[in-house]
């Protein structure tokens, strides 16, 4: 089947069935059709600079995969065309979907970036409204890695632990960003986690080690600064052991912090609290940067404000699952336990948004008067729940996975706020 190379049009059906479910890529050899769009869209938002010269064997085979998909020549594609478009790309009305997207690069940026564990790109919404460009993305699942195409005309590397992967990294950028994976260290996750037998923190070798990751990439690339976010248990874990680990780990790469947990409903009408982390390069800094956090207000936006006038009926809640709900919350109520659906008062905020939302919306339901079941928020909605402007888009892939997205997200304008912060530090201290 030939594939189609639109960013609008590709679709999941597209991709090969050789993927695994890690979304573990090969970068030499054998290929998959979105590492190909993740070496030629890097490619050309970073005018050729992509890594190290021994990459250019997968550039030129990535432009001829994407040739041959595209199959607009009727001629035979050579390798003399193809090598002469690797090296002018910009002459060839070739790839004008990377970047009729709704968010593109900067003209002028003041600054780089890389964007770790994207998702759907709060991260770079944040550093690109500060002018800055980012010139490596990582992302392993494939559903966010297509949300992000569409909107950002790059697709994101893959599995972030593989050195193949770290090396396409630039040598050098400005900032990187990261809001590496929380499970192991959410509330939530360590319940989930425990109740399953497995361990958590950085004992859990599948995800809690991830961290290590980015220190390795902070220690090999020393930028000028970084940006992680996690979630607020990132404190107290293991009898506040997991963050003394994290702490000392920085600070042993010669980067001074700050941190603080910040709540989102500053910003959007969402009870939401994270951990920000700020470090700046002692060795261009000497611990004398003068940054200070954005000042944390109560909420002064309500629920109301994001809510669509017409809705779809199927976001209402079935007789079914609404009775479930009341009653699950009754018999915990009895034994004193505080769980049960979060029916949102409209001039009020809602709870925390999880990536579970898509099986019940049962943490927040909107009502719809009386005589008419609650509904859950819809993808849309969602996206506006965590600051996401509507021009965002989100129809590429399914409700589900849209869901999905939203709870895993970082509040875009609370990290929009941050980053404004760290970048006026970065770029007049230095």
């Amino acid at each position: 089947m030939k594939r189609k190379t639109s960013i609008q049009d590709i679709k999941l059906a597209d991709f090969p069935e050789e993927i695994d479910e890690q979304n573990n890529i090969k970068l030499y050899g054998e290929t998959s059709w979105e590492n190909h769009l993740a070496v030629l869209s890097h490619y050309l938002h970073n005018n050729g600079c992509i890594g190290e010269e021994k990459n250019k064997e997968n550039i030129i085979s990535a432009i001829r995969e994407f040739l041959e998909q595209k199959k607009e020549k009727e001629e035979e594609i050579t390798d003399e065309y193809i090598t002469s478009v690797a090296e002018r790309p910009d002459q060839y009305n070739l790839f004008s979907e990377f970047f009729n997207v709704p968010f593109p690069d900067p003209k002028e940026p003041k600054f780089t970036f890389i964007d770790l564990f994207a998702g759907m790109g709060g991260f770079r919404l944040a550093m690109q409204a500060q002018g800055g460009k980012c010139v490596f993305s990582s992302e392993w699942n494939k559903y966010a890695q297509k949300t992000y195409l569409a909107n950002f005309g790059e697709m994101p590397f893959g599995d972030i632990t593989k050195d193949v992967t770290k090396s396409y990294i630039p040598q050098k950028f400005d900032v990187l960003c990261a809001g590496f994976p929380c499970q192991p260290f959410s509330i939530a996750g360590v319940s989930k986690k425990k109740s399953l037998g497995r361990e958590t923190g950085f004992k859990d070798k599948t995800q809690g080690t991830l961290f290590f990751d980015v220190a390795d990439i902070i220690s090999r690339h020393r930028p000028k600064a970084f940006f992680l976010e996690n979630v607020k248990n990132l404190m107290s874990h293991d009898k506040g052991n997991t963050f003394k680990v994290i702490k000392g780990t920085l600070e042993e790469l010669r980067y001074s912090l700050h941190y603080l947990v910040m709540d989102g409903q500053t910003y959007v009408p969402q009870h939401r609290e994270r951990i920000m982390i700020v470090g700046f390069d002692n060795d261009i800094f000497h611990k004398n940067e003068e940054f200070s956090f954005p000042e944390q207000k109560q909420a002064t936006r309500s629920i109301s404000e994001i809510l669509d006038p017409d809705i779809d009926e199927k976001y209402t809640l079935s007789d079914k699952l609404w009775s479930y709900l009341q009653n699950y919350a009754e018999k915990h109520r009895a034994k004193g336990n505080g769980f049960g659906f979060g029916l949102v008062d409209l001039n009020g905020i809602s709870r925390t948004l999880s990536a579970r939302y898509y099986k019940d919306g049962s943490e927040i339901l909107i009502p719809q008067g009386e005589g008419k079941n609650p509904r859950k928020l819809s993808p849309r909605e969602c996206a506006r729940l965590m600051g996401y402007p509507d021009e965002y888009r989100l129809n590429q892939v399914s409700d589900v996975q849209a869901y999905r997205q939203c709870g895993n997200s970082v509040v875009v304008p609370l990290i929009t706020a941050v980053s404004e912060q760290l970048i006026k530090t970065m770029l007049n201290d230095h």
